[in-house]
């Protein structure tokens, strides 16, 4: 699985003009799943973006996780992310998981979130989705489990 992490002041998600999903500080995170992605690898990703350290310290040191501060986590699905881009001009999507395991581990991914983290929003899997944030930093991992 795939992480695309974003430091954000506030995110939200809009279908059809309308909001989804919305957060303020904290974390918008594209999540992509790949063919060979299961459970365990969903956990691994979890456990990532809770307690990667990205936000600062006292000292102004980017020392504190999610869990840190106690902020927002937006998980957002996005298959593109696992395009390979590394020869030609059109991304191939060989390595994505099907729609339904997508969606599956997605799913699955979103409710451990919420078991383990008090601010949880997140967009619509397989929907058209407008995504609006203020990047603080600007600030972006790509994490992968």
């Amino acid at each position: 699985m795939r992480a695309l992490i974003q430091r954000v002041r506030q995110a939200r998600v809009e279908v059809d003009g309308e909001i989804v999903g919305a957060i303020d500080q904290g974390l918008l995170a594209l999540i992509g799943v790949e063919r060979e992605d299961d459970r365990a690898r969903a956990d691994k990703l979890l456990h990532k973006l809770l307690r990667y350290r990205v936000f600062a310290d006292e000292a102004g040191r980017m020392n504190r996780s999610l869990a840190d501060i106690g902020g927002g986590l937006l998980l957002v699905s996005q298959f593109t992310l696992v395009a390979d881009t590394r020869s030609g001009l059109r991304p191939s999507f060989s390595s994505a998981a099907s729609p339904a395991m997508g969606e599956e581990l997605y799913e699955y991914l979103l409710a451990q979130a919420r078991q383990q983290h008090p601010q949880v929003a997140c967009g619509r899997f397989g929907a058209d989705m407008q995504v609006f944030l203020q990047n603080d930093g600007p600030v972006t991992f790509l994490l992968e489990s």
